[in-house]
């Protein structure tokens, strides 16, 4: 695994620490600290001198804007410096302003939480965290010169000669307190200005819209396909059916021909219903039409075993009622499938904003969401709509699913 921080970089072997770049990256990271800390509280010191000896004009005014927006580059400027230490890009948390303008952006900067934010960052960082960092860089480097230096003064006794050589030995040992301060000033840089769980938020809101954006289009092309089979193929078996039926009218009975016709005319028929089903199992009308009662009733009257319902639930928004719908019918057919039922039973209820299913069969039990028994699918599809699907399927039987799915809005 790659090393991506300062602070990962201590744990290795101490041999292959000190052959990486990670010391010397440490080391540029406090050294460009201390300078950048330095210039930065001059220039804040100096915009709140001058607005506040200038606060009688308007220029006084804009200097302490200026003073109160300096976090903005300040911030930017560390996240960029942080790729010393923490090779994971930093999130800027600005967002872009809606009209073009220095107004605007000045606007949008004051109403910003992050600006505030920086600006604490940047005064801290004016006021101590250069002097620290300066402070590590200096007591390191007046250490080894301290000793470097031991035999060029003025009675330098016998272990003053010894100096060099200890100097020199502590190099690799500062190393390590050097780079656990700059990863320790990173880690608190990060945290301030770029906190990765705010990062991982977003990312995860981007993620969530995302797959709620692929059901959707999933769910349009479902309807697309379920009505260009309605409107088109089922249209063109039922003319065939309907001019087999005429056909078989103008051969005599008996003959070889009549009798093509007549199985000719019942394949097409056969043909008819199961697109009829298969149109069904895409998107079944009933459901768009009358609701997700009328559907899961259409549903058991062609179930091959005994349903008892018991399903009082209002109309639904599309995407919980069909998932709802989806839920039912995979139950219904890892049932009839697999678990050997003689009896299904099928409650739903819409609770605070929540419709309950819960379909329970007389079965074997012992289903498995790992055997590829269709179970998995179903926690995909629930948890697509933030919802949570409950399993319970002892060996022998009964097997109970009970689907809560978010049904606001």
């Amino acid at each position: 695994m790659p090393i991506r921080t300062a602070q990962e970089a201590l744990t290795q072997r101490p041999l292959t620490f000190l052959r990486s770049a990670w010391p010397w990256r440490s080391l540029a990271y406090l050294v460009s600290g201390a300078l950048f800390g330095c210039l930065l509280l001059g220039v804040l010191a100096g915009l709140v001198l001058g607005g506040v000896l200038l606060s009688v004009v308007f220029v006084g005014a804009v200097l302490l804007v200026a003073a109160l927006l300096a976090g903005v580059p300040v911030a930017r400027f560390e996240r960029w410096r942080l790729r010393l230490i923490d090779s994971e890009p930093a999130h800027d948390p600005h967002r872009k302003p809606s009209d073009p303008g220095v107004r605007a952006w000045v606007r949008t900067r004051l109403r910003e939480q992050a600006t505030w934010r920086e600006l604490g960052f940047s005064v801290i960082c004016a006021g101590a965290l250069w002097w620290l960092d300066a402070g590590a860089v200096g007591a390191a480097g007046y250490t080894v010169v301290l000793f470097l230096s031991a035999p060029f003064g003025r009675d330098p006794g016998a272990w003053a000669y010894l100096g060099p050589v200890i100097g020199i030995g502590l190099i690799p040992v500062i190393a390590f307190p050097l780079t656990a301060w700059a990863g320790a000033r990173a880690a608190l840089t990060r945290a301030v200005l770029a906190p990765r769980d705010a990062e991982l938020g977003e990312r995860l809101v981007e993620v969530s819209q995302s797959r709620a954006r692929l059901v959707d289009a999933f769910e349009l092309e479902r309807r697309r396909i379920e009505r260009d089979l309605h409107d088109g193929a089922q249209q063109r078996l039922v003319a065939l059916t309907m001019t087999l039926g005429l056909a078989r009218l103008d051969v005599p009975p008996g003959s070889p021909l009549a009798a093509q016709l007549d199985e000719a005319h019942h394949q097409a028929k056969q043909a008819l219903a199961e697109l009829r089903e298969l149109i069904r199992g895409v998107h079944p009308q009933v459901l768009t039409g009358r609701g997700l009662g009328a559907a899961v009733a259409d549903l058991a009257g062609r179930s091959p075993i005994p349903v008892d319902l018991d399903v009082q639930v209002p109309r639904l928004p599309s995407q919980a009622e069909f998932t709802a719908y989806f839920v039912i019918c995979e139950a219904m057919a890892n049932a009839v499938k697999h678990s050997g039922a003689t009896r299904l039973r099928i409650h739903g209820r819409v609770l605070a904003e929540t419709v309950l299913i819960e379909v329970r069969d007389d079965g074997s039990g012992g289903a498995d969401p790992t055997l590829g028994s269709g179970l998995a699918g179903l926690v995909d599809r629930v948890a697509v709509v933030d919802g949570r699907l409950l399993l319970s399927s002892p060996p022998g039987g009964p097997t109970t699913i009970r689907a809560e799915i978010p049904c606001s809005g």
